[in-house]
């Protein structure tokens, strides 16, 4: 099974076909827990969805328990997403460490790691890492007899997703082009998902806002990323919908970017960049989350640079307000607990887009915090899965 552990019983497809995988989604997904929620939201005959309902529990998948919110009459058996059904297990790669976890199928988290890793060691080391760090994951927590599902990593740089390549990355020496899906497929003959880091975090932010239909979700960590849901779906386009981080500002001096080019927000607003102009000025720090911790201690040198970075985000933003009207902007990565760049970003925003663009619009902290990136992978692996 290349990888896998003899336990998990990697080989083990889904048995479920299209009608039964879209009712599973549905029920993983928390939109539906009885047969009567299924059959409206399907559109299928109550008929079709109660055997359907009954193979997908025949098979292990669902299990029917407890009693359900009642519209009136008796109240329905709830239906769940069994816990032996199987588990997702899923990474969020950043520059310096990884946020590793293994889910259920209904997006749960079993168990969650943050763990140290460099990706300028190359694709092939820090895959191989995340492979050997899933199975002792597997090992120490997987329960017996339940089978692995899939695999999903979300990277820092811009992904094809029609190959699972990552593409010109800016801060990933040696994985331009490089295969991703396929040299962690070598370890797990499984489905395997490769996707931007602000795209699986924009997913996971999503499901902590169901009363929005279109987000704009800031990742600012070491870089910056933004991941953009438009209807209720990830709007990919061609694979880099979304990258702010090379949109160039005016500013006072001139700055030239890891891409080669000059004045790029990620220049200016990252923790990275702002990591390094605190070092200049005799302060260091070791992770984004360092300059947070200046900031709520009051050092005025972190402060100004932390508040000059949200008005640049902000001013890349109103762009994008202009044109795309999203009803919320969420700001999450380590710098996102950094009350001077939400303020600033909200104020550049606020002072400089069209009224009728900010009139309900809401700029927010990230409601699912740390996690979110994984529960996005989850959801998005459970699609690949179920497919």
């Amino acid at each position: 099974m290349r990888g896998i552990p003899l336990s998990m019983s990697g080989k083990e497809r889904l048995p479920v076909r299209g009608a039964q995988g879209d009712l599973l989604r549905l029920v993983a997904g928390g939109q539906a827990e009885s047969r009567a929620e299924l059959a409206r939201l399907s559109g299928l005959a109550a008929s079709s969805v109660s055997l359907r309902v009954e193979e997908l529990i025949g098979s292990g998948l669902l299990v029917e328990e407890g009693s359900g919110s009642s519209r009136g009459g008796r109240r329905p058996r709830r239906l769940r997403v069994s816990p032996s059904a199987g588990l997702l297990a899923v990474a969020d790669l950043g520059g310096r460490h990884a946020r590793l976890g293994l889910l259920d199928l209904s997006g749960s988290p079993l168990v969650v790691e943050e763990r140290p890793c460099d990706i300028a060691l190359g694709p092939e080391a820090t895959l191989d890492w995340i492979a050997a760090s899933f199975e002792e994951l597997l090992a120490t927590h997987a329960p017996p007899g339940v089978p692995l599902r899939g695999i999903a990593t979300g990277v820092p740089g811009p992904v094809d997703p029609a190959t699972g390549r990552v593409v010109s990355p800016s801060r990933m020496p040696g994985w331009n082009n490089f295969p991703v899906a396929e040299h962690l497929g070598a370890h797990y003959d499984l489905p395997v998902l490769v996707e931007n880091d602000a795209n699986l975090l924009a997913v996971g932010e999503a499901r902590a806002w169901p009363d929005a239909e279109t987000l704009m979700v800031l990742k600012a960590g070491s870089g910056i990323g933004c991941g953009v849901i438009v209807n209720g779906s990830l709007h990919r386009g061609r694979g880099a919908a979304g990258d702010i981080s090379h949109v160039r500002v005016r500013t006072d001096s001139s700055v030239t970017c890891s891409c080669g080019h000059l004045d790029c927000l990620e220049a200016y607003a990252s923790g990275a960049a702002l990591m390094s102009v605190l070092a200049e000025q005799g302060i260091a720090v070791g992770r984004p989350s360092d300059v947070v911790a200046l900031v709520d201690d009051g050092i005025p040198e972190a402060t100004a640079l932390v508040r000059n970075a949200g008005r640049l985000i902000g001013e890349v933003l109103t762009v994008l307000v202009n044109f795309l009207n999203p009803d919320a902007i969420v700001v999450g990565g380590s710098l996102s607990r950094a009350e001077p760049l939400i303020s600033a970003i909200r104020a550049a925003v606020y002072e400089r887009c069209l009224p009728l663009a900010t009139r309900d619009l809401e700029i927010a902290v990230s409601r699912s915090g740390p996690d979110a990136a994984l529960l996005g992978a989850g959801t998005l692996l459970l699609d690949a899965v179920l497919r």
